[in-house]
């Protein structure tokens, strides 16, 4: 597939991106986090029960993703934006902010920014560089009431979900990287982009991630790949 300044491109990235630049999901050695599941640090329901615990997890995460790094996968992404400008989107189910520092203008974090924070009382919102997070659970200071991260967890609605459907309908190109066809929601986003007539492709380094909605296939790491195929498509 030749993609040109003219083709509209949806792109939507997960974990495998990020994994190139050293960022842990945390669900290594078993899915588990200090003996817990990730459903006990990342659900509505966690947080009720141990608030502490989750703000431990969290913090961690941030404090890591602060010392990660744009991968060559990025920096292809943000080549890609300048190409197609207006007929470029970026979805990504990642949190660590590594396509805003590499230069992406508006990616649509469809699972929330480890950056941001809210108030749980009055939904006051604050970039985590704000506030105190000395406290093992940080207070707004708007109310006094305990803030949460402002990420997606299991159970929540996924942020942003009217404006993805929209540029599904209306995309070209569906190019997913480091991100399974297989699993929901990006299962379900292929599905959709495929049988609304869109090209699909996708670049992962597990071939069980191809399925029969998937066009095009490239196998390899995503910093490794997506910058040969910008190379190609704009020489």
């Amino acid at each position: 597939m030749q993609i040109t300044r003219n083709t509209r491109l949806l792109v939507l990235t997960g974990a495998g991106i990020s994994a190139e630049s050293g960022i842990s999901t945390f669900r290594d050695k078993g899915g588990l986090w200090e003996n817990h599941r990730m459903e006990d640090v990342a659900t509505p329901e966690a947080f009720a029960r141990d608030p502490r615990m989750v703000w431990r997890f969290y913090k961690a995460r941030y404090e890591h993703s602060l010392q990660a790094k744009p991968n060559p996968a990025h920096f292809a992404l943000v080549d890609l934006e300048k190409q197609l400008d207006r007929n470029f989107h970026l979805i990504t189910q990642n949190i660590d902010n590594l396509h805003t520092l590499a230069g992406n203008r508006d990616p649509i974090e469809m699972h929330g920014s480890l950056r941001r924070c809210f108030c749980t009382g009055c939904d006051a919102h604050y970039a985590m560089e704000e506030i105190d997070l000395e406290p093992e659970i940080p207070l707004c200071a708007a109310c006094g009431a305990p803030l949460r991260p402002d990420v997606v967890w299991f159970g929540e609605m996924p942020y942003h979900l009217d404006r993805i459907d929209s540029l599904l309908k209306n995309c070209d190109v569906f190019l997913l990287v480091g991100t399974s066809g297989v699993v929901y929601p990006a299962a379900g986003f292929v599905m959709t982009a495929k049988y609304l007539g869109a090209h699909t492709l996708a670049i992962n380094p597990d071939a069980s991630s191809k399925t029969e909605a998937i066009d095009e296939f490239h196998l390899g790491k995503a910093g490794e790949v997506l910058p040969r195929l910008v190379r190609e498509w704009f020489p």
